[in-house]
């Protein structure tokens, strides 16, 4: 299955569905309806309910439903499968046997989000998981259930590179990156992104539109590095399997894949 090119994934809580318009009209890649930590036990139901009656075909989008083993997750399962719901993110992923039951439920894609323990030693399986578009990395309550006390990005670096490693050997399209929870700080932001986009993710989950247009900017090709690209291209193509150099590099195989990729991005 092919992953959509989804740069940037904003979250609308599930209980306020006077923003679902809104959030569609924010320029994010997708919008994510969020019925699990944006939405209060006491609201779960109602919310689940007005979600319902908002779908339709014409704007699909993501559904953030409630974890395995609450309360809610059944009655969750049955809006997998309808009309406007394209892709089900599962939090607290941790097995193949549950994401098949939301693949059965009718889901048409999965996201699944990875902030557990478990979720890291199962990742493989839970990338291979029938029906997956991509990983999504939920640092933040991964922080939690390890004991991770103050981390930085240094402590959490081991574990974003095995969700890019776990993704390409499952074939499956670039990970998705976490929050960042500074909504005012558009240079901590860039430097997210920038740092997610250098290892190899190729989205980002956003908690307010406003991150969105620096996310898709930052996640997108430079115009620098689509210059290089097509440079290296034509170089490429003139030299008819010669030996070549651009920028007084050597371009073999991997530096043209490496081309024909941002270009691909870029289209």
């Amino acid at each position: 299955m092919t992953a959509p090119l989804h740069r940037s994934l904003l979250f609308v809580p599930g209980h306020r569905a006077d923003r679902f318009d809104k959030a569609l009209a924010a320029g994010a890649s997708a919008v994510i309806i969020d019925l699990e930590d944006a939405v209060a036990p006491p609201d779960k139901d109602a919310a689940r309910d007005a979600l319902g009656a908002w779908l339709r075909p014409g704007h699909a989008v993501i559904v953030r439903i409630n974890s395995a083993g609450t309360p809610w997750f059944e009655r969750d399962l049955a809006l997998c499968g309808a009309p406007g719901v394209a892709g089900v993110m599962l939090p607290k992923a941790e097995s193949a046997d549950t994401l098949a039951r939301v693949t059965a439920a009718g889901a048409r894609g999965l996201l699944p989000l990875v902030e557990s323990a478990a979720g890291i030693a199962n990742l493989d399986a839970i990338a291979r998981a029938p029906g997956v578009w991509r990983l999504a990395f939920g640092s933040i309550d991964l922080q939690v259930d390890l004991g991770l006390k103050d981390a930085t990005e240094d402590e959490l670096l081991p574990f974003r590179l095995q969700l890019v490693l776990a993704s390409r050997l499952a074939g499956i399209g670039a990970p998705v990156d976490g929050v960042s929870t500074a909504i005012d700080d558009a240079e901590r932001l860039r430097l997210d992104v920038a740092r997610a986009r250098r290892l190899g993710f190729g989205g980002k989950l956003c908690i307010h539109p406003k991150q969105v247009a620096g996310v898709n900017a930052g996640m997108a090709p430079s115009a620098a590095e689509r210059d290089w690209a097509r440079r290296v291209t034509d170089a490429a193509a003139a030299a008819g399997g010669a030996a070549v150099a651009v920028d007084g590099k050597m371009v073999d195989k991997p530096v043209l894949l490496r081309a024909e990729a941002i270009l691909r991005e870029s289209a």
